[in-house]
């Protein structure tokens, strides 16, 4: 039997597709922009024939209709990293969150930790081989894929065909929902004034041939805006957005200098608008892999001058990074911060970065703190942490004492709160 005929045997309709899953079931969900949208929507429609399903994925951008008060006796989300979609049933104790290390997803699929029963994922058409793309998320969902009993893909005529460790044969898929529908988007921060001085502070640390890795958001934006001098840098990333297409073209992102995958920009997968989506189409500059292989702090030690840029929501005078919750209410997740802020410290000539604003709530609060808030989680610990970053400066904190890092800290902390947190250190007697 050929590719074509294969293909052909295993389309149906979503209905029909999704009638595999049973009560009870755990279902891995498509990440990212590889949300497989009109999966979910069906699946949301039995809702009144199951009970207790599991649904588990990392970040999604796309509603997440399942999460609704009215369908909790029938899905219930387990939650890798909590996005917006999520986060309100999670706080409300109607969805459950696994704190765990983005290169260490993988294993939780493949070794039994969390067994999936269905993936439901989103891929590229077929190549002439038969084989498709996972497009923009290959991260988590190749590993997951890999390890279902069952897989059903939608084959999305829009889904762009990325190269790398990111493809599957369509024998490996049990039924195929054929659909056409724009990759969804994710939202481009916007830079302030004080991001963009963040974004400064950090340019200036970068060297020219330099590896680097950063996220989505306002200050990994500043950062990229202000990189436009820098030659022959590299990407080694957990994920990256369009404003790194943008530097492509300017000749700032060449990979030309990079120790590990040479010539190419390295991902697990990618957030952006259609102008990164037509970018990375059958781009041979670009190769993702799955998050297990690229968030191996092993393999990322093995870019020299490696430059991680990870944020926080605040940092005690010790160093402790907090980026997961406020106080106890869980907010976002673990995601790569401690994989790449512990392989950019094995690198040669590597710099680990926490980036984050002075302040928060419009001014009022500072997020460099004299202790995090109360059950706030540690995510980098501050043996981990070696320099921290806002609109004031760099601290450097690694092989410094207590009294050092709290100065140092306190330096770079908005000027309206420096006494009040060189008075909190007296009494901690830190300094």
């Amino acid at each position: 039997m050929n590719w074509e005929t294969l293909y052909r045997s295993k389309v149906s309709d979503v209905a029909t597709a999704l009638n595999i899953i049973e009560s009870g079931n755990r279902i891995y969900i498509g990440g990212g922009a590889g949300v497989p949208v009109e999966l979910t929507r069906g699946l949301t429609e039995r809702a009144s024939e199951l009970r207790d399903v599991e649904l588990t994925h990392i970040l999604t951008f796309a509603d997440a209709p399942y999460c609704k008060p009215e369908f909790q006796d029938s899905f219930r989300v387990n939650a890798l990293f909590i996005g917006h979609n999520v986060r309100k049933a999670v706080q409300e104790g109607r969805a459950d969150f696994t704190p765990v290390f983005l290169n260490e997803i993988p294993g939780l699929f493949k070794n039994g930790y969390l067994p999936i029963d269905v993936a439901l994922i989103t891929l590229s058409p077929p190549d002439e081989h038969g084989f498709c793309s996972f497009g923009v998320e290959v991260g988590t969902t190749k590993p997951a894929a890999e390890a279902a009993k069952v897989i059903v893909a939608e084959v999305n005529q829009q889904m762009p065909r990325t190269l790398g460790d990111s493809f599957i044969h369509l024998s490996r898929i049990d039924h195929i929902v054929e659909v056409d529908y724009p990759v969804p988007e994710a939202p481009q921060g916007g830079s302030s004034a004080e991001h963009l001085q963040v974004g400064a502070n950090i340019a200036e640390m970068i060297p020219n041939g330099a590896t680097l890795q950063m996220g989505i958001g306002s200050i990994p934006d500043a950062v990229l805006q202000n990189l436009g001098n820098h030659k022959d840098l590299g990407i080694h990333t957990e994920l990256f957005s369009d404003g790194v297409v943008d530097m492509v073209g300017k000749g700032v992102f060449t990979c030309s200098r990079k120790t590990f995958h040479p010539g190419k920009i390295v991902a697990g997968f990618l957030f952006g608008t259609k102008k990164l989506y037509d970018f990375i189409h059958n781009n041979p500059l670009i190769e993702l892999h799955p998050t297990d292989y690229v968030n191996d702090p092993f393999n990322i030690a093995q870019n020299n001058q490696m430059v991680a840029i990870n944020s926080a929501l605040e940092v005690d005078l010790t160093g402790q990074v907090c980026a997961d919750s406020i106080g106890p209410l869980l907010y976002s997740g673990v995601g790569g911060q401690v994989d790449f802020i512990r392989g950019a410290a094995r690198s040669k000539g590597g710099l680990p970065i926490i980036a984050l604003l002075s302040t928060a709530k419009g001014g009022t609060m500072s997020r460099i703190t004299p202790l995090l808030k109360h059950g706030a989680g540690v995510v980098t610990s501050r043996n981990d942490v070696h320099f921290v970053v806002t609109e004031f400066g760099v601290a450097s904190l690694y092989g410094k004492s207590i009294r050092q890092r709290s100065q140092a800290l306190i330096n770079i902390a908005h000027p309206k709160f420096r006494d009040e947190l060189t008075f909190e250190a007296q009494k901690l007697g830190y300094i």
